[in-house]
């Protein structure tokens, strides 16, 4: 099983941030970082845990729940991850790109 955990706390620290960030701030793009994170993480999740099937689209729940959607997707995607049988190819890669794309997302939004 891989270790998700890096994973999972750099959601949880970029959505601690978007809790704490000002409406203006948010306004001015980091919740729409957020979201289209989230939405990455999700259609990830989803096309992992259900292939052939098209992901559904997270909705947009607006500015003050961006943050509770991003931590949802990032731990969707890290249990179907760690859950997902050994011989799962690329997974221990498909785990570095998302916690790579939380990196970015995070520094894009300027929190």
């Amino acid at each position: 099983m891989l270790d998700t955990t890096e994973l999972t706390a750099a959601a949880e620290r970029f959505a601690d941030r978007l809790r704490a960030a000002p409406q203006s701030r948010l306004q001015r793009g980091a919740a729409a970082e957020g979201l289209a994170l989230a939405r990455e993480l999700a259609d990830r999740a989803q096309r992992a845990e259900f292939p052939g099937r098209e992901p559904a689209r997270l909705p947009d729940a607006g500015l003050f729940v961006v943050a509770d959607q991003l931590v949802v997707a990032a731990t969707d995607l890290a249990e179907t991850l760690r859950t997902a049988p050994a011989d799962t190819p690329g997974a221990e890669g498909a785990l570095h790109e998302a916690v790579r794309l939380v990196r970015e997302a995070e520094a894009r939004a300027g929190l």
